[in-house]
């Protein structure tokens, strides 16, 4: 089975807890001082995965020069969880549903940290391109901090039928878009819903945009044109959280929508 080196504390670790990965072995810096290191080896031989004990040299051989910080872990691949697989369990009535859908986000970084925020505001899954796009490496892990160790990814072939068979499920999909008229703080962002996120430099790809229900934008002052990807993605998953978390009420809401949606998708059937 093909097999890949996961490195750094969070990423072992969480891969562990998760328990969706095959461990082969887990590799530890012999005489390293690290209270963590040694709770994770436990945890692993717990496990009846084999623990090896290397030097730091052998370490950076295995892995690379990296910032392994003292350990890493021979593991099977990151399981994908098939689009079908979420819409089984994510009921369209369900008013706590939420999709992240990434448009060709290729920087590791940007996804890696996209997926620790979306971790955090309880999303359903994250979907991405199976072209053209960062998939899940072991830099996505460690630049997740191990959340992506935890989430629900889906890789698709085509993101635009993708949002069509979420809208033909009952989901509604709004795209961030820079130039839209439409603020994120002032539509409504409960319901199931699925948030698409486009890319670093050019954003969401027009047919994807022309797939989506609403199109809204993070309002912005001064010279720079827009956020960094993984920044709008946090800034526009907290305000889902907050909206569902009881922290506030968007009086205008519904109104947005409906005035929107008529507009932009007069053609679709709900």
């Amino acid at each position: 089975m093909k097999t890949e080196f996961l490195y750094g504390i969070h990423p072992v670790e969480e891969a562990l807890a998760a328990g969706r990965r095959i461990f082969r072995e887990v590799f530890v810096v012999a005489g390293h001082s690290s209270k963590r290191l040694s709770i994770m080896a436990s945890v692993a031989m717990s496990k009846n995965i084999p623990v090896r004990r290397v030097t730091t040299t052998q370490l950076n051989r295995i892995v690379g020069d990296i910032a392994h910080q003292g350990t890493a872990a021979r593991v099977g691949p990151y399981p994908l969880v098939e689009l079908t697989a979420v819409l089984a369990q994510a009921s369209g009535s369900d008013p706590s549903r939420l999709l992240v859908l990434l448009d060709t986000i290729v920087d590791p970084q940007n996804l890696g940290a996209i997926i620790r925020t979306a971790l955090g505001v309880g999303v359903e899954g994250v979907v991405i391109p199976r072209d053209r796009a960062a998939g899940p490496t072991p830099a996505v892990s460690k630049a997740s901090a191990g959340a992506l160790e935890h989430v629900r990814l889906v890789q698709v072939t085509n993101l635009s039928a993708t949002i069509r068979t979420l809208q033909s499920h009952g989901w509604w999909v709004y795209g961030m878009d820079r130039s839209a008229e439409l603020s994120v703080f002032g539509v409504d962002l409960t319901g199931s819903l699925a948030m698409v996120i486009g890319g670093e430099e050019k954003g969401i790809r027009p047919l994807v945009k022309q797939s989506c229900d609403l199109l809204v934008s993070i309002p912005q002052r001064g010279p720079v044109g827009s956020l960094n990807a993984s920044v709008a993605a946090a800034v526009t998953l907290y305000e889902v959280y907050r909206q569902r978390s009881g922290f506030a009420k968007t009086a205008t809401g519904v109104q947005h929508r409906r005035a929107a949606t008529s507009t932009h998708q007069k053609g679709r059937v709900q």
